[in-house]
Formats: C-alpha cells, structure tokens, sequence
C-alpha cells in the first residue's frame, strides 16, 4: 500500500478538511508513519478516519482525535508533558514533534513495551520517556508539567493530574461514562481550575491498577 499517499490525503481531508490549523501538528502527523505504529494485521487501516485496534483490548485513536487534542495543548516546543494512556506509541510521537519533552505512562506492560520499540524504530524516542504505570495517578516524578493529554475517559478529572499541573497549564482529557464523553481542555489559573468541552467524543475507560487491565 502507499501509505506516504495515505497520509498526505490524511492530513488534507481528516485534518485541515475539519478546521485542525496548528502547522506544528500538521506537519508531524504528515511525517510520522501511523503505520509503523499498528500491528501488521491491522496496518491496512492505518490511515481510516476511525479508531484501530492495537492489541490488548486498547486502540490508536482517529487520526483527526489525535490532531485535536495535541493542538488543544497549545505547544510552542519549550513544554514538558505528561500522556497518560499511552498505547503504542503514536500520539506520544506526535507531542514529541511538538513539545520539548514527553512521559508517557501506559498501564499495561506489554503495550508500553510496544510503544518503546515503535518509537525507536521510527526514530522518534529521543524526547520520550515511555512508563509503565497507573496513569490516573500520574507521574510526580517528572511534576509540575506544562501540558497534560489523558487519552482514555474517566468519569471526572483525576485529582492527582490536576495536582500535577503548573500554573498556567493546560490539559486535554476525555470526562463521562461509557459511550460517549466530553473532550474537555482543562487549565489551571493559580488556585482556580476552568474547562470547556471542545466536542463529544469515545474513549476505553481510563483503567487503574486496582483494576485489572485486558489482555
């Protein structure tokens, strides 16, 4: 298949064809191969306007969720941010093209295991830290953070995430049951905490490690 073709109609008709404007996006999502992120069984769908499964019951989401967010967190290069729900790697590899350093938690193993190979064979690992751990507590080791992406849905904003927010940070993150969720950009101002919801989205829960995680 031609996915270098795929991916420049990607990026025109998914990306700049909905509103998505932010160039630093644009141009990494144009030079980061999506496929080399997805097993070889689903690698066909790559570049399909919808979510992919990756293995272990999680999914890449749609190329168009994953432009959206990473613009929401409005990235100049100088910021130091924190992914939870990492899966295999790619929205790590596209904050990574647009911040200055990315940690990506992810709470199965297997999965961040995959998401380090990927991002070393693609080239794209330097600035990345890919963690193994529960994302709903964060990583304070790394704390405060700039930018904060949670790309799995909780049912409210996880305390220790806003803990771990500078002042004046933003985060993206899907907040509502199963089914369908709000997509809320969420920014700390000092002691005071405000949101907007920026569209309605569906994401696989965001799982603790008191959960138990599938496989």
């Amino acid at each position: 298949m031609d996915f270098e073709f795929q991916r420049r109609l990607m990026v025109e008709r998914q990306l700049r064809g909905r509103g998505i404007r932010d160039e630093r996006v644009l141009a990494a999502m144009l030079a980061i191969p999506r496929e080399e992120f997805i097993p070889e069984a689903n690698r066909a769908a790559a570049y399909s306007d919808e979510p992919v499964p990756i293995g272990h019951g999680q999914t890449i989401s749609q190329p168009y969720m994953t432009a959206l967010m990473v613009e929401c967190l409005e990235l100049t290069g100088t910021e130091t941010v924190l992914e939870v729900g990492g899966g295999c790697g790619y929205h790590a590899a596209v904050l990574g093209a647009a911040a200055s350093r990315v940690i990506s938690i992810e709470l199965i193993p297997e999965l961040a295991a995959i998401a380090r190979r990927n991002l070393a064979n693609t080239g794209r690992g330097g600035n990345i830290l890919v963690v193994a751990g529960d994302g709903s507590l964060g990583y304070p080791e790394m704390a405060p953070y700039d930018a904060i992406s949670v790309a799995a849905a909780a049912p409210a904003v996880p305390a220790a995430l806003l803990a771990q927010m500078k002042d004046g940070g933003r985060m993206v993150i899907p907040v509502g049951p199963p089914g369908e969720q709000e997509l809320r950009v969420v920014r700390k101002r000092g002691d005071a905490i405000d949101w907007r919801v920026t569209t309605y989205c569906r994401f696989v829960p965001l799982l603790e490690k008191s959960a138990d995680p599938p496989r």
